[in-house]
């Protein structure tokens, strides 16, 4: 791949997939991040010069601009789960998102690429699907011939849901399962990176289009904690938490830092997280979805009670 990539929020857990995707494919790659000096991480993955590092605040206009100046093409990854620190969802995800874009049409890219998500939706009850609407918007207005992708949840060794349960399972008594019946569609890390690269490389095919990316899969909620419990060798209960009581808990992670969920996100989990019916997907990049039981087993070992020499038979989990 010839030619200079900008990528906003290359320090996250999917940033540095691609990061490293875009570098072995021959590109040139401008991570654009708040705080540069943490993502050193990030400079051996290509060679020397390859990879540079500016700083960027999305919300910024003239640091888009300049994190965009001379590029040739950008994908936009900021996002955040919750609020916070003067950061929300609609100054980041949406208006955020449509600053950048429009930095990269000054920049005359030849290439931009949204990463959105499944729920995107300008009239749901959560504030973050709405956001993440907003900001497809403002992309396309900027750039009508931009790929968005729409990725289900996201799994992988540093994906903040396989370790937060595996973490929890280990140490709870019991495993507690908000809106278990709500679906969902895991989608591999290095699959997203994959098809972002080849949105990138080939724009007259894929841009201007949606396509919302899942795995082989479809799970439950409960059915996710089920096999991550059994994936670490642990045998506990599933215990449902009444949605009374689920809203008390979220209406508390509101105000207090540091708890598990907020209403915002237990909003999100009243609705099912899969890939639309007749929407494109990884398919149509060629990529074959890679299942989670292939690939996490390698990072989740480590919770078991013995790490990697826990390897008899799996633990059931209740259902």
């Amino acid at each position: 791949m010839q030619g200079l990539v900008t990528v906003i929020g290359g320090s996250g857990f999917l940033g540095r997939y691609v990061v490293q995707r875009l570098a072995a494919a021959g590109a040139r790659v401008r991570v654009a991040v708040r705080r540069p000096q943490a993502a050193i991480f990030l400079k051996p993955m290509g060679q020397p010069g390859q990879i540079q590092l500016i700083q960027t605040d999305i919300r910024d206009e003239r640091q888009c601009a300049a994190a965009m100046h001379g590029a040739d093409m950008g994908v936009n990854l900021v996002g955040i789960l919750a609020e916070g620190g003067g950061r929300s969802f609609a100054n980041i995800q949406a208006e955020g998102a449509a600053t950048a874009a429009r930095a990269a049409a000054g920049a005359g890219v030849r290439a931009w690429v949204q990463v959105s998500a499944i729920g995107a939706d300008a009239a749901s009850p959560s504030a973050y699907a709405r956001s993440k609407a907003g900001g497809e918007a403002g992309v396309l207005a900027a750039i009508p011939a931009a790929t968005i992708l729409r990725p289900s949840l996201i799994f992988g060794a540093e994906d903040g849901f396989t370790n937060r349960f595996a973490a929890l399972a280990r140490t709870a008594p019991v495993m507690p399962v908000v809106a278990g019946d709500t679906r969902f569609q895991p989608v591999y890390v290095l699959d997203v990176a994959h098809a972002i690269v080849d949105a990138l490389a080939d724009p007259a095919r894929h841009g201007g289009h949606v396509f919302e990316l899942g795995g082989p899969t479809v799970y439950t909620f409960r059915q996710l904690l089920a096999l991550i419990m059994a994936e670490i060798r642990v045998d506990k209960p599933l215990i449902e938490v009444p949605d009374r009581i689920a809203r008390l808990l979220a209406r508390a992670g509101d105000v207090l830092p540091g708890l598990p969920m907020t209403t915002d996100q237990f909003r999100m989990l009243q609705r099912d997280n899969v890939v639309g019916e007749g929407m494109a997907g990884l398919d149509a990049f060629g990529i074959r979805p890679t299942p989670i039981e292939a690939v996490a087993p390698v990072w989740l070992e480590r919770y078991r009670r013995f790490g990697r020499f826990n390897d008899g038979a799996r633990a059931t989990a209740s259902a």
